[in-house]
């Protein structure tokens, strides 16, 4: 049949790729009404999102695909060895143990208390990982398309904490350097993995940071009022 000659393999990767990209436009399109209540934006209305988890908890446990299906996942790629395959997927892993297994330890140990995360926010948070692990890995290591042949062994042929004073820097500049910060790090990878799925990736990060970011802006606003330099932006230094 006509269909025969589109593997099961590669329905599964585009109808997630699909799914990122319509997630990123959702995204972006519910946070416009409200923010995610998890952190700073935890109140009264949030109680319809389930019971708090442990924020250490929730952030290992809904971060934790990022790591253990990447691994599963990028050795099955025909470009496994490849070295700009490993070089990106050094970076995502990187990032993601630190998110993973670093961040959760430190929140343990803050001085301050951090406030739990509704269950269905960190289920959705796990979802997003799972798919995300899935499309990078398997992207970076089978369908991304790199400038030379993979190495093939011998004898192969083929193929605001502050405000006004301290810390200064980007916080003059945006509320929330940090997300600007991941935005410009997802860019960079994005630009390394050089691929649809890569991008999908730096898409959503701003879909879901972004107006994150205009929420917190906002908070400080109402929390300092004039205190908080009107000019200083949320998320793109004289943008937005």
């Amino acid at each position: 049949m006509w269909w025969s000659s589109w593997s099961s393999d590669e329905a599964v990767f585009s109808g997630a790729l699909l799914t990122m990209y319509v997630g990123a436009a959702l995204t972006v399109l519910s946070l416009q009404f409200a923010a995610a209540p998890y952190g700073r934006h935890v109140g009264p209305g949030s109680g319809w999102w389930g019971p708090g988890v442990a924020a250490p908890v929730a952030w290992s446990v809904m971060e934790s695909p990022t790591l253990w299906l990447f691994w599963l996942v990028f050795p099955l790629g025909r470009q496994r060895s490849h070295p700009i395959a490993l070089a990106a997927a050094a970076l995502f892993l990187v990032h993601y143990t630190h998110r993973t297994l670093v961040y959760p330890l430190r929140l343990l140990r803050s001085s301050s208390r951090p406030k739990p995360v509704p269950l269905l926010v960190a289920a959705l948070a796990f979802a997003f990982n799972l798919l995300n692990a899935y499309l990078q890995a398997r992207s970076a290591s089978h369908y991304a398309r790199y400038p030379y042949p993979t190495p093939t062994p011998a004898g192969r042929r083929g193929g605001a904490r502050r405000l006004q004073g301290a810390p200064g820097g980007w916080f003059d500049l945006v509320a929330c350097p940090n997300y600007m910060g991941e935005a410009a790090e997802w860019l960079g990878w994005a630009i390394v993995a050089w691929s649809p799925a890569a991008l999908a990736f730096f898409l959503y990060t701003c879909a879901n940071l972004g107006p994150r970011a205009r929420a917190h802006r906002r908070w400080y606003r109402l929390k300092f009022g004039d205190d908080f330099p009107a000019a200083r932006k949320a998320f793109i230094p004289f943008i937005y």
